[in-house]
């Protein structure tokens, strides 16, 4: 009998962590949990250690852990703060990074240098990140496969040709709840507006992320990073459906596309089972039942975010970690209704307009990025106290 598959999820009780559960508790005979991690969320984070028995859980709170420590079953040791979430990232054989935001960039380095396979649902570390990721990724056994949907189809649809023969990665993008309006049309839009996803089923971050097109606008940034196409071939198409997750355009004129229901368990089981595919079936389609697959291109003028992370992301070096941290600071402070909608683009424009580029080539350290990431925040703060005054 084949040996277990060890994992660690990091990020557990949000949404990706626990669909990742839901994976693993459906094949038990090839997956066995022995990481658990996240900042908060007590009573979820104690009933899945005592489901899943892992061998540590770490929470990156410290006040937070002091509770969980009582609660926690016999035999799971405790880790606590930055450093025991990293030391979790690299006790399993796959390391899924569902963390939420810039927070996830420590995970995503610890599993790589530990020469983990990552299951990567923080793309924020891999953009905000890139220099230091790219040193990482280089430790013998170290490998990345992503569970964004969009570069989990991409990274199936590679597997039909060469890397030479690439024309064109096409990033899908369903358009989110906003689809279709016009800038004055969305002037007053409210929070409940913005989290009301059409096809998906998402963390509030993440889901004002695409209502502005900044979601996909990361994703391009980190398509570039993970598969090594440059920018200019690198193109992004509205499909309001949400069935085809990417397509890859190859130089004979073939296109080849990834489909199935929108299920974000489908790219995380790819993941964890990478290069086997599951027995479970997520994600299938009833092609009697299949609607029209329309596509059309975005509205780049009424979601200037996709532009501004193309932008940075050609800028490269630290820009990335600029933007990340400016739509950060921008969309929590929507979400605190703090700042409009329109303003997210409008701050995270301001911020870029002050990043200060560094000399090409210059080699980054991970204190580079944090430097990077707190000085985009404190301009991006500044602008948005700024609109709050009146300013």
């Amino acid at each position: 009998m084949a040996s277990l598959t060890s994992v660690g999820i990091l990020g557990s009780t949000g949404s990706i962590g626990t669909q990742a559960l839901d994976v693993v508790a459906s094949c038990p005979d090839r997956f066995s949990v022995v990481a658990l991690g996240a900042h908060r969320s007590v009573e979820l984070l104690v009933d899945q250690a005592r489901r899943f028995r892992p061998a540590v859980v770490a929470v990156g709170d410290a006040t937070v852990a002091r509770e969980v420590a009582s609660l926690l079953p016999a035999g799971t040791e405790l880790l606590v703060g930055d450093e025991g979430m990293a030391v979790a990232a690299g006790m399993a054989e796959v390391c899924v990074n569902g963390v939420v935001g810039f927070a996830g960039l420590a995970v995503t380095v610890a599993a790589l240098s530990a020469g983990r396979r990552l299951a990567l649902a923080n793309k924020e570390s891999i953009i905000a990140g890139a220099p230091v990721v790219a040193e990482a990724r280089a430790t013998p056994g170290a490998e990345i496969v992503p569970v964004d949907s969009e570069h989990g189809a991409v990274h199936q649809c590679l597997r039909a040709g060469e890397r030479n023969e690439v024309a064109r990665l096409l990033l899908t993008a369903s358009g989110g709840p906003f689809r279709g309006r016009s800038a004055p049309e969305l002037a007053a839009v409210r929070v409940d507006e913005a989290l009301a996803h059409p096809t998906w089923s998402m963390g509030p971050k993440i889901t004002v992320d695409s209502s502005t097109l900044m979601n996909k606008g990361l994703e391009v940034i980190e398509a570039h990073e993970l598969f090594g196409i440059p920018y200019d071939r690198i193109d992004v198409v509205v499909h309001p459906q949400s069935i085809v997750h990417s397509m890859v355009e190859f130089t004979d004129g073939s296109t080849v596309a990834q489909l199935s229901r929108p299920d974000m368990r489908l790219p995380i089981g790819y993941a964890l089972g990478y290069p086997a595919r599951l027995p479970v079936p997520y994600g299938t389609l009833d092609w009697a039942t299949v609607p029209h697959l329309d596509f059309e291109p975005p509205d780049r003028t009424t979601f200037r975010c996709l532009d501004l992370a193309y932008a940075a992301g050609r800028a490269g070096d630290l820009a990335p970690a600029w933007l990340n941290a400016a739509n950060e600071v921008a969309v929590a402070a929507f979400l605190d209704k703090r700042l409009n909608w329109g303003s997210i683009a409008e701050v995270v424009e301001g911020t870029m307009e002050r990043y200060p580029a560094g000399a090409a080539g210059t080699r980054r350290t991970m204190a580079d990025v944090l430097d990077a990431d707190a000085r985009a925040r404190a301009a991006a703060s500044a602008l948005v106290a700024a609109r709050e005054g009146g300013g």
